[in-house]
C-alpha cells in the first residue's frame, strides 16, 4: 500500500510541475493565435504524462537498461502523441480562421455567410449566434431603408400639398389687397378653409412625429367599445350626409377596453373619414365591433372597390395614398400611418383586407382585464 501511495505521489508531482509550466506558458501566450495555444496545451498534456512516468521510474531505482527502455518508449510515445494532437488540432484552427473571415465579412459587407462546418460545439454555437445577429441587422437595415424612403416620399408629397394651398392663399390675398374682388366674404371663407387644411396637416405631422419618436403619452381609462364607436359615428355623420354616404353601426358589442379615449377616437375618426371619402354616393360604410379570442376587433368596411394586392402591404406606410383615383382632395397620406402608430401604442394591431365591393380596415385591441 505504501509503495502504491509513493508511486501515485511521484506521478502527481511530475505531472503537476509540467502543468504549472503549461499555465505559465499559456499566460505568456494569451494574446497569440489559437494554433499556438492548442500546441501548448498538447505539449503540456504530453509533458505531464512523460514527467510523471519518468519520475516514478527514477524513484523505483530501475537498472540503467530498464530506465533507458522506459525513457525510449515514453519519448517515442510522447512524440507521436504530440504529432497526432497537433494534426487533430488543425481542424479547430481551420474552423476558427473560417469563422474569423466570415465575421470580417459581416463587418465589411454587412453580410454573414456561415462556414460549412464548425469543428467544435462552442464554435457551432458562435456561428448560430452570429447568423442570428446578421439576420437581425439585415432586417434592421431594411426597416431603416423603408423608413428613409417613406420619409423622402412624405417630404415630396407634403411639399406638393403645401404648395397648392399656399399659392391659392397668396393669390386671394393679393386680389383682396388690389380691391378687384366683388364679394370679399367669398374669399374670406376660402382663406379660412385653406388655413384649416394647413392646420390639419401640421397637426397630423406633429402627431406622427410623436408616434415615431416613441413619446406618445397615453392616458388610458376603462370604457366600452360601444360608446367609443357610437361617438365616432356621431362625429362623422355630418360628413357622411354631405357625401351622400350612409353609416351603419350594426353588430357593435359592449366590450370593455382599456384605452386612451382621445387617441382611439382619432383612430376611428381617421378610418371613418377615409372610408367616407372613398365610398361613392349612395354607398354604405359599415362599422362593427366584436370580441374575438381575448381581443376586441373594430372593423370599418367601405365601398372603395378594393385596393390592388400589391398596395395592401403599404397601406399603413407613412405618406401612402394609393392611386390617383383613390387620393382624397385633402390630406398628405398620414391618417392611416397615425392609425397604426396609435393602435400599436395600445399593444394592438391594424390590418386591411379586400372584401367584395370594397375593403375592410380592422383594429384589434386587447380587452380590459
Amino acid at each position: 500500500m505504501r509503495d502504491t501511495f509513493l508511486i501515485a505521489l511521484y506521478a502527481a508531482i511530475g505531472a503537476g510541475a509540467a502543468g504549472l509550466l503549461g499555465v505559465a506558458a499559456l499566460r505568456l501566450l494569451r494574446n497569440r493565435s489559437v494554433a499556438l495555444s492548442l500546441a501548448v496545451v498538447a505539449a503540456v498534456a504530453v509533458a505531464a504524462m512523460l514527467a510523471g512516468t519518468m519520475l516514478v521510474s527514477w524513484a523505483m531505482l530501475l537498472s540503467d537498461h530498464d530506465l533507458w527502455v522506459v525513457t525510449m518508449v515514453c519519448s517515442i510515445a510522447a512524440i507521436v502523441s504530440l504529432a497526432v494532437a497537433l494534426v487533430l488540432g488543425r481542424s479547430v484552427v481551420r474552423g476558427s480562421r473560417a469563422l474569423a473571415e466570415a465575421t470580417r465579412a459581416l463587418g465589411d459587407e454587412g453580410r454573414f455567410t456561415p462556414p460549412s462546418a464548425a469543428p467544435t460545439a462552442e464554435l457551432a454555437q458562435l456561428v448560430r449566434e452570429l447568423d442570428a445577429t446578421s439576420a437581425k441587422l439585415a432586417a434592421s437595415r431594411e426597416r431603416e431603408q423603408a423608413l428613409e424612403e417613406s420619409r423622402r416620399e412624405l417630404v415630396a408629397w407634403i411639399s406638393h400639398d403645401l404648395r397648392t394651398p399656399l399659392a391659392g392663399l397668396q393669390a386671394m390675398t393679393e386680389a383682396l389687397e388690389d380691391g378687384v374682388v366683388d364679394d370679399p366674404s367669398v374669399y374670406h371663407a376660402r382663406i379660412r378653409t385653406e388655413v384649416e387644411r394647413l392646420s390639419e396637416m401640421v397637426g397630423d405631422l406633429f402627431e406622427l412625429s410623436r408616434i415615431q419618436a416613441g413619446v406618445l403619452a397615453l392616458n388610458t381609462a376603462r370604457m366600452s367599445v360601444y360608446d367609443l364607436v357610437g361617438d365616432a359615428i356621431a362625429g362623422a355623420d355630418a360628413l357622411a350626409r354631405e357625401h351622400g354616404v350612409r353609416i351603419i353601426g350594426d353588430g357593435v358589442e359592449p366590450v370593455p377596453i382599456e384605452v386612451d379615449g382621445r387617441e382611439m377616437s382619432r383612430v376611428l375618426a381617421n378610418l371613418l373619414v377615409n372610408a367616407i371619402h372613398r365610398t361613392p354616393t349612395d354607398g354604405t360604410v359599415a362599422v362593427s365591433a366584436r370580441e374575438e379570442g381575448g381581443s376586441v376587433v373594430v372593423s370599418v368596411t367601405d365601398g372603395c372597390g378594393g385596393i390592388p394586392s400589391e398596395d395592401l402591404p403599404r397601406v399603413f406606410d407613412t405618406g401612402w395614398r394609393g392611386t390617383d383615383a383613390r387620393t382624397p382632395p385633402a390630406g398628405a397620406g398620414l391618417g392611416l400611418a397615425i392609425v397604426r402608430g396609435i393602435v400599436e401604442a395600445h399593444s394592438g394591431r391594424a390590418a386591411v383586407h379586400n372584401v367584395p365591393g370594397g375593403c375592410r380596415f380592422e383594429v384589434r385591441l386587447p380587452t380590459a382585464a
